[in-house]
């Protein structure tokens, strides 16, 4: 029996595990080994309803104030898909934002399943977002390739097989322009091997240790018949959005026994796809249970990315005429969005010129709208189709002007990626970030490190126990944000 396969960490803008949509009324679902469209009793697909994804999960919807809040403290204007709302709902996000202001550092983590050679549009757009957060904040990133568990969950693949997948992989993720000397990428095979993976490993062994399997087939769907492999990977997945699993990152003892109580404390940001954020309770709901605790992670949602049918479909890597592949020539571009790409315009020209199209489900005003960083020409785009003005052939061919100068770009830098670039980006090493330059709040006190010596002191010098420890590092949060609610308050 086939096992669901839950997403790996950078299927952060599509759904690569959708379903294809049924022929009667349903409800969406949206968990992370699953998504299907809403139905109408027509048959006919609906448009995702992310209000009611994000009132369903609590999570916090990513507001005007929140995003006028993001251009103050980082001095930045909100990416376009912050904008645009196509990154839509966060976990934390504000408590990252108080973390720059303070001038202290967090890890950004993201990833990417390899199961295939090719990436396509849908791939990149997570990596680019997660690019120009890096150049936002100016922190260290770290990139995980899980060619472990895709050979775990796809029964046909070999481990050499996809491990060859995840070095191509790689040099397609490099070719957005991250920068070398603030990101560390790794392959799991490799990483795990490599001698400096002890911390990771002591972590994960931890956290495997607090994760029942009832938990594990909750998140995930499995059952007794899914392989232990498969069940024990979630705990790595988990440990590597912890900054204490990268000690060398910081340039700290990689060798030693004793992992790092700072490092653990340092916050994380995941930007992923809101399928995903089931997954990620994971490790909110279990990482302050660590002996050295760690912060929830921070979550930015994305929505999801259509295929070239269409709300409800699958973009997916096997099947080449639902997807823009980044290695698709000039012809090929034009003739999937010429053919396959679904529009929102009407049957008739005679039709459209008088009732106009709606971009909301027009694939190709969609993509556009992920790529055309001008405000007003969007706008003026969805209002002329609107109106009837614009014709859905004008739309694709705007389109297609758009996606072939995105992937021309990404091919040429593509090119100039070499072996013994790919092989400084794997190498476990000390990363250089500045983070926040002009910081305004005053730091928290971090917890201090215990020394060869023995353990952590309190106030008195005394050494402390683990449980008192744990309730020190407890009060400290409730009084951290009992200070940022007082300083919110006296904003209003």
């Amino acid at each position: 029996m086939t096992e669901p396969e839950p997403p790996a960490v950078a299927a952060l803008s599509i759904s690569d595990t959708a379903t294809q949509p049924v022929s009667k009324a349903t409800e969406q679902e949206i968990n992370p080994w699953d998504v299907q469209a809403a139905v109408d009793e027509d048959g006919n697909v609906k448009e995702f309803d992310y209000v009611k994804i994000s009132e369903q999960w609590a999570t916090k919807l990513i507001d005007q104030p929140l995003l006028e809040r993001f251009e103050r403290v980082t001095g930045h204007k909100p990416h376009r898909w912050l904008r645009r709302g196509l990154f839509f709902s966060h976990r934390d996000l504000d408590l990252i934002l108080d973390t720059y202001e303070r001038g202290e550092d967090f890890l950004l983590y993201t990833g990417r399943g390899p199961s295939s050679d090719a990436m396509h549009i849908g791939h990149t757009i997570p990596f680019e977002f997660t690019k120009w957060l890096q150049d936002v904040f100016d922190v260290p990133l770290v990139i995980m390739l899980t060619d472990d568990e895709k050979f775990l969950f796809k029964e046909k693949l070999k481990q050499e097989e996809v491990y060859e997948f995840a070095r191509q992989n790689a040099k397609d993720i490099i070719s957005i322009g991250f920068d070398v000397k603030k990101t560390f990428m790794y392959i799991d095979s490799e990483f795990f091997t490599s001698g400096y993976n002890r911390h990771f490993n002591l972590n994960a062994t931890e956290f495997e240790k607090l994760i029942t399997n009832n938990q594990v087939r909750g998140a995930f769907g499995f059952h007794g018949s899914t392989n232990i492999g498969s069940n024990a990977f979630a705990a790595k997945q988990c440990v590597a959005a912890f900054a204490s699993s990268y000690p060398f990152i910081w340039g700290e003892d990689y060798k030693t026994y004793r992992r790092s109580k700072k490092l653990a404390a340092t916050p994380c940001l995941i930007p992923c796809a809101i399928d995903q954020d089931p997954y990620f309770r994971l490790v909110r709901e279990n990482c302050n249970r660590m002996d050295n605790p760690s912060p929830k992670p921070a979550l930015i949602h994305s929505k999801f990315l259509t295929a070239l049918q269409g709300s409800g479909g699958k973009m997916s890597a096997s099947n080449a005429n639902s997807a823009i592949f980044m290695s698709d020539t000039a012809k090929q571009v034009k003739n999937k969005i010429n053919t396959k790409a679904f529009s929102g315009g009407q049957e008739t020209l005679e039709l459209h010129r008088e009732k106009g199209g709606n971009p909301d489900i027009d694939v190709p005003y969609q993509y556009i709208a992920y790529f055309e960083d001008d405000d007003e020409k969007l706008k003026k785009l969805a209002e002329d189709y609107r109106k009837g003005e614009l014709l859905t052939g004008d739309m694709k061919k705007e389109c297609i002007e758009t996606m072939t100068a995105y992937t021309k770009r990404f091919q040429e830098a593509r090119t100039k990626v070499t072996d013994e670039i790919l092989d400084e980006f794997l190498r476990p090493r000390k990363l250089e970030w500045k983070g926040n330059p002009n910081p305004n709040k005053p730091k928290l006190e971090q917890p201090k490190e215990e020394t060869e010596g023995g353990p952590m002191l309190d106030a008195d010098g005394k050494p402390m126990t683990k449980n008192a420890m744990k309730k020190a590092a407890k009060m400290a949060e409730v009084e951290r944000k009992k200070k940022e609610k007082e300083a919110a308050a006296a904003k209003q």
